[in-house]
């Protein structure tokens, strides 16, 4: 499950378990030329079970992180188990054979109820907001207490595991862009695009990540430079410990220039520190001018936004002033760039970017 949006698989489970992150197991060891991973399973219980599977160096490789996450069975209202006789309650039936209990409809939406510590605020036009909680979230059977504790223990773990890749980013020189998006915002031609023109002045290598396939890792390789696809499975975004594996199997050059392209999700993505220097937000101008404000923490958390496809604004409706503007309702600091980067309008700007930071 997604310690922000709740998303994934639960199944229930009677304790609750806590893991402790050991830094010292992220510190790697070079033996020859063989490089291996750290075999360290991050236990993101709650309670979860993780397995990785780990290959040899190489810069064409694709990293599969599967999560299974568990739920107490006191925070979840599991439903009655079946029993395999039919009758109809029309019908009598012998009960000396068995014994069972009929809750009502009523009864059980009552049960549902008192697990429940919130409701959702309904506003004047009967609209609904489930993000008005102490937790800003809302999963069924679970509290808004018990939400805060299982986001705060997964955000405490990957936090520590993002502070020790920012620590070898910086002692290797490398400046490490996470670039955000929602999915089709032209997030990889635009990373293509980048990369011919400056690879040839910088060394670079690119993170991809996806729920499945390499077909971003491939456009990439054909540039030239290297890349390591992360496939996420159900994930919805990258932690800091898939980029510490994918860092692995990268020969990062000192100086360089180390680009992770996110999984396209305005959403979860915000929170996670994958150890990066900046956020890189990228908005499309056919997503519409107030995507800022319907994801307002992405665009806070990110220190500039690129507006891509501006080819296309005599076809769609959106204003740039507007988007602009709106952004800096959020955050008041986020730098902009307007681009295309089909047509090649405003690339320099981005270079320049590049360089000046």
């Amino acid at each position: 499950m997604c310690g922000v949006c709740g998303c994934g698989d639960t199944k229930i489970e009677e304790h609750e378990h806590h893991s402790h992150v050991s830094l010292g197991e992220y510190h790697h060891a070079q033996e020859g030329s063989s490089r291996r991973v750290n075999e360290y399973e991050s236990s993101l219980r709650v309670s979860g079970d993780v397995h990785h599977h780990h290959y040899p160096a190489a810069t064409q490789v694709t990293i599969h992180h599967h999560y299974h996450h568990e739920v107490s069975a006191t925070e979840h209202h599991a439903p009655h188990a079946c029993h395999d006789h039919g009758h109809s309650h029309g019908v009598a039936h012998n009960h000396a054979e068995h014994s069972h209990v009929h809750p009502h409809h009523g009864h059980v939406a009552h049960e549902l109820d008192a697990h429940e510590d919130f409701k959702a605020t309904v506003d004047e036009n009967n609209d609904l907001h489930y993000g008005s909680g102490e937790a800003g979230v809302h999963i069924s059977g679970l509290t808004q207490h018990r939400l805060l504790k299982i986001e705060t223990d997964i955000l405490d773990k990957n936090n520590q595991i993002a502070k020790h890749n920012r620590e070898h980013f910086k002692q290797d020189e490398q400046f490490v862009l996470n670039l955000v998006s929602s999915p089709g915002s032209g997030k990889t031609t635009l990373l293509t695009k980048t990369l011919n023109l400056i690879q040839a002045e910088r060394a670079c290598a690119v993170i991809e990540g996806d729920q499945q396939t390499s077909n971003d890792a491939d456009r990439i390789r054909a540039t030239g430079v290297p890349a390591v696809q992360v496939n996420t499975g159900k994930g919805c975004h990258l932690d800091a410990k898939m980029v510490h594996d994918a860092c692995h199997q990268l020969q990062l050059s000192k100086g360089g220039l180390l680009f992770i392209e996110n999984v396209g999700n305005l959403v979860c993505p915000a929170s996670f520190d994958l150890g990066e220097k900046y956020k890189v937000a990228i908005l499309s101008v056919t997503e519409g001018d107030d995507k800022p404000l319907k994801y307002p923490n992405m665009f806070a958390a990110s220190q500039l936004m690129i507006i891509n496809k501006i080819d296309l604004l005599p076809y769609v409706e959106f204003d740039v002033d507007i988007c602009i503007a709106n952004a800096k309702k959020v955050n008041p600091y986020i730098q902009v760039i307007v681009l295309s980067a089909t047509t090649g309008e405003g690339m320099q700007s981005w270079l320049d970017w590049l360089k000046e930071n």
